[in-house]
């Protein structure tokens, strides 16, 4: 919402009147008329906060279980939308912001654990999927807002930022109406009501085999009294390495930085206000429909196979637009339209394949890597990463286009590199492992990995203090 909002003329001359002056002149840099640090702290605000909420989200999991803490989320989205939409000045906008950080950060730590523990294991990949399909949908459904509300004036950006109460309260009933995870159940004690949701959620009444497997990992996790000491031993080392760095790496590849400011991007290149917008609404389209792929193909492919082939084209995709841009957009004037189109096209196919690689398996990998005694807290590790990633890119993205210009494609296209040869070495393949038989099955049989395994010995066996 916030990308397009970040467009409005209404919006700038109401809180940014000296970037609304900007855009107007003629002979305005094209590549720093928006860098204004207010700006962009009133997008990346909202990260910062919910790296902060991540740590207290993880201990509302383990303590309180997955649905209610979903439902403490979807709180904050509410409040936030009544800030941002109701905001008369700038601390009301960033306060806005960083409730809304709070949602995201409860949010993104209970729903991915929430959907790899229901999932069956054959189609866990899939069932976790759902979670950035849901987030792609979104993000196209607030471009559309926006391509709607950019024509009412003056208050077409209170619409769009109070239509961010809608996803906030269909998560809230949708939370009344939820199963508990059963893992959850069992891990608080509560392994009557854990059977009973395991039989509900699987749709069969022999669940004996699966339920013995989650309350014997449970009763391994209950042996861990301090999770975040766990996480600082060398067997924790494999599964916080490849959860935090798929979450930096996500952000690296500058899907946020497109996404994010896609209509000022736009607008950059010569396309009109409007016409910004709606280009917006395309990569959205494109956004949504390559998820799907991801879906079918992630416990078929495999999650490796993915992201290789994303980082191929996502590579080619971002040098392309940076030497389009290099040759062909000055620091005043407009672009040709059809080069302008050109790299909407490019966009699109960056797009297209982040979406159906990095941006759902960032999320998929760390949440079913973790055993279960630190699978909330060390979730939580890589939902912060992810958001501080996420804070750095969205506050310095508007001056890092300012000062690289062009090159800024050419500097997330660098990281592509480095992302594609985490994957070849370091990244084992988890399609059709169960979630709780991941240490004996995946990280213990790793080349790079099994030596960190070895450190704790019989550790599982006794208690650890």
């Amino acid at each position: 919402m916030t990308s397009g909002v970040t467009a409005m003329d209404d919006f700038l001359i109401k809180f940014f009147p000296k970037i609304h002056e900007r855009k107007l002149h003629a002979k305005e840099d094209n590549y720093c008329k928006y860098d204004d640090q207010m700006l962009q702290l009133f997008t990346s605000s909202l990260y910062l906060a919910a790296l902060v909420a991540s740590f207290g989200a993880s201990k509302a999991c383990t303590v309180f279980g997955r649905k209610p803490t979903i439902m403490v989320a979807s709180t904050f989205f509410l409040a936030g939308a009544g800030f941002s939409a109701g905001a008369e000045h700038k601390w009301m906008l960033i306060l806005g912001r960083i409730l809304f950080g709070f949602g995201v950060g409860f949010g993104n730590e209970a729903v991915p654990v929430f959907l790899s523990e229901i999932a069956p294991v054959q189609h866990r990949g899939a069932v976790n999927i759902l979670f950035q399909l849901f987030v792609t949908i979104g993000i196209f459904i607030a471009n559309l807002v926006n391509y709607s509300t950019s024509t009412i004036h003056p208050y077409g950006w209170r619409v769009s930022l109070g239509c961010a109460a809608v996803p906030g309260l269909v998560l809230f009933f949708g939370s009344i109406i939820l199963t508990e995870s059963p893992t959850s159940l069992v891990e608080r004690g509560k392994d009557t009501d854990g059977k009973a949701a395991l039989k509900k959620i699987r749709g069969v009444d022999e669940v004996d085999a699966e339920y013995e497997e989650i309350k014997k990992a449970c009763e391994l996790a209950k042996e861990v009294k301090q999770p975040l000491k766990k996480l600082m031993k060398r067997s924790s080392v494999p599964p916080m390495t490849i959860g935090i760095l798929m979450q930096i790496f996500q952000q690296l590849t500058g899907i946020n930085a497109i996404m994010f400011y896609a209509p000022v991007l736009f607008q950059t290149m010569g396309f009109k206000n409007d016409a910004s917008l709606l280009s917006a609404v395309i990569t959205g389209i494109v956004n949504v429909a390559s998820t799907f792929v991801s879906i079918y193909a992630v416990d078929k492919v495999g999650r490796r196979k993915l992201l290789l082939q994303a980082c191929v084209q996502m590579f080619i995709a971002q040098t392309s637009i940076g030497a389009i841009l290099l040759v062909h957009l000055k620091t005043t004037g407009t672009m040709n339209s059809g080069l302008a189109a050109v790299v909407v096209v490019l966009v699109c196919l960056y797009v297209m394949c982040f979406a159906w690689s990095w941006g759902p398996m960032g999320w998929l990998i760390p949440s079913e890597t973790f055993p279960l005694e630190t699978r909330t807290a060390g979730f939580a590790f890589a939902v912060s990463s992810n958001m501080l990633m996420t804070f750095v890119i969205a506050q310095a993205f508007l001056s890092m286009l300012c000062h690289m210009r062009a090159f800024i494609f050419f500097f997330f296209s660098a990281w592509i590199l480095v992302m594609g040869l985490f994957v070849v070495f370091l990244l084992p393949e988890t399609k059709g492992v169960p979630i709780d038989s991941i240490v004996e099955r995946v990280w213990k049989q790793h080349p790079v990995w099994k030596k960190f395994m070895d450190d704790d010995g019989d550790e599982k066996n006794q208690q650890i203090a």
